[in-house]
């Protein structure tokens, strides 16, 4: 019988399968202890047998005096007797005896100053340090200083931005000082992820250019459902919003919601979206891509799976690209099971605590990525400026001096005059058509007072109150009236 475990059960480290195998060697003379002149007899029994080595396989010999001293160890041990049979820890473990403490000062603050250095970069720099100040000793090899920085944890860091930018320094800062741990939403819909991705894949345009498109994704962190996914041909605050509304649309209202600080997500018209909505914007820090993990592994998938099915589709268009998206996402990846999950994303979503809301309709929801903006009124002909295209402002309103609008960058068709104080839309306005108005016609004025002029009836008020004071004062008119002479004609 094979003395050694089989491979199934074998311990990983090597001391633990050293203990084992030893324990297996004494194991008999433990069970059945010998009596008193047959000690000598059995250990010479168990030398002449072969036993496995335990980290290269081959058949081994023991001397007689090695598995002696084995079985007083392990008889000696009450407790543990695998424990004593372990492989002892060298005196001088975790020392390193070509790296002296001052080469390792400089080594250490060497690291400080060029986190991003490859292993290979810090040993030949120490190598030059080393020649400019032999006092240092002679110069450990790149084997020993890879194993000093790794036993440090000081491993090479890839590099968050530019050398000078604040914000990397603060993203290398805050990286080094705090841990970086993954998180789970505990309800669906209470976190969104959403963010642009370059896809490696291009598209004939109708104008007969190759275009290169990109993926507009929008993720559950809770569940991995993807609630919306299409292509653009570009990642402005247009197509986001267009993107974004299809997610509302066809899921709910999110609690919240994770991007970038790229400038469509920064555009005025999905802030004030969201806060109308009652949607938490929740950007992420300055290169620090990893707190958006989720998305990115999920372009992952993308790349290896979607866009692969497409490579022989020599005259890709954005229509063909975005059907095959669409039934790929609906059809594999929300119903394919989660190796995290240990269920598909549709059945998560289905399945977990829900805190989303019904979404509004199409048009609200379209309505609501708009910006608000202040524009001042010509009193000379009602009207006012936006994007250098002028709107007529009905009369009604023209007793108003700055008004506030409602309007998306993207779409001037669609002008809304807002309430600042209750948000409510007050009126659309339209371009200024001025064929039309040269046709003459006019509509009837509206004003908040009668329009028709009434004709004045004797002296002001405020004339009349000034006289008498004087009057009262008893003082003579302080002039010098001048007799006219008639005209005779």
């Amino acid at each position: 019988m094979d003395p050694n475990p089989p491979a199934a059960s074998t311990p990983i480290s090597t001391p633990a399968r050293w203990a084992h195998l030893r324990f297996s060697v004494v194991g008999p003379l433990l069970a059945s202890p010998p009596t008193r002149g047959q000690l000598r007899a059995r250990l010479r029994a168990l030398a002449d047998q072969a036993w496995r080595h335990p980290t290269n396989g081959a058949w081994v010999h023991f001397g007689v005096s090695t598995i002696e001293r084995w079985y007083y160890r392990a008889l000696q041990a009450k407790q543990d007797p695998v424990g004593v049979l372990r492989r002892q820890v060298r005196r001088d473990a975790g020392t390193f005896t070509a790296m002296p403490a001052t080469l390792g000062e400089k080594l250490v603050a060497q690291y400080r100053a060029h986190p991003q250095w490859s292993y290979q970069l810090h040993a030949d720099n120490l190598a030059a340090v080393v020649k400019k100040e032999p006092a240092l000793g002679p110069c450990p090899g790149y084997a020993c200083v890879r194993r000093f920085l790794k036993a440090h944890g000081l491993f090479p860091r890839p590099r968050r931005g530019p050398v000078n930018s604040p914000g990397a320094q603060a993203a290398e800062a805050r990286f080094v000082a705090r841990e970086i741990r993954s998180y789970q939403s505990e309800q669906v819909n209470a976190l969104w992820h959403l963010d642009f991705h370059h896809g490696k894949v291009r598209v004939l345009l109708a104008d007969g250019q190759w275009g290169y498109p990109l993926l507009l994704g929008v993720l559950d962190d809770r569940s991995r459902l993807c609630c919306h996914l299409q292509w653009y041909l570009s990642e402005g605050a247009e197509e986001l919003c267009h993107g974004l509304a299809q997610a509302l649309l066809k899921r709910a209202l999110p609690r919240a919601l994770m991007s970038d600080n790229g400038s469509a997500m920064l555009a005025a018209e999905t802030i004030q979206g969201l806060a109308r909505l009652g949607i938490l914007h929740e950007t992420t820090l300055p290169y620090s891509p990893y707190q958006n993990g989720k998305q990115e592994n999920f372009w992952g998938q993308i790349e290896g799976r979607l866009l692969p099915m497409l490579e022989g589709v020599a005259d890709l268009s954005l229509r063909q690209l975005n059907d095959a998206t669409q039934a790929w996402v609906e059809m594999e990846y929300n119903r394919k099971e989660h190796s995290e999950l240990g269920q598909s994303p549709l059945a998560a979503y289905q399945q977990a605590p829900d805190v989303g809301r019904p979404a509004p309709a199409a048009a609200a929801v379209a309505l609501s990525f708009t910006a608000e903006l202040i524009r001042t009124q010509r009193r000379s002909d009602g009207t006012l400026t936006v994007a250098g295209v002028r709107f007529e402002v009905p009369s009604r309103y023209g007793h108003l001096e700055r008004l506030h609008l409602r309007v998306a960058s993207w779409d001037l068709s669609q002008v809304h005059l807002v309430d600042p104080k209750t948000e409510v839309l007050l009126c659309r306005l339209f371009p200024l058509d001025k064929h039309r108005n040269a046709a003459g016609r006019r509509a009837t004025r509206v004003s908040p007072v009668e329009a028709a002029p009434i004709p004045p009836a004797g002296m002001a008020p405020l004339l009349e109150q000034l006289i008498a004071q004087y009057a009262a004062t008893g003082l003579p008119p302080a002039y010098l009236p001048k007799v006219e002479r008639e005209v005779q004609s």
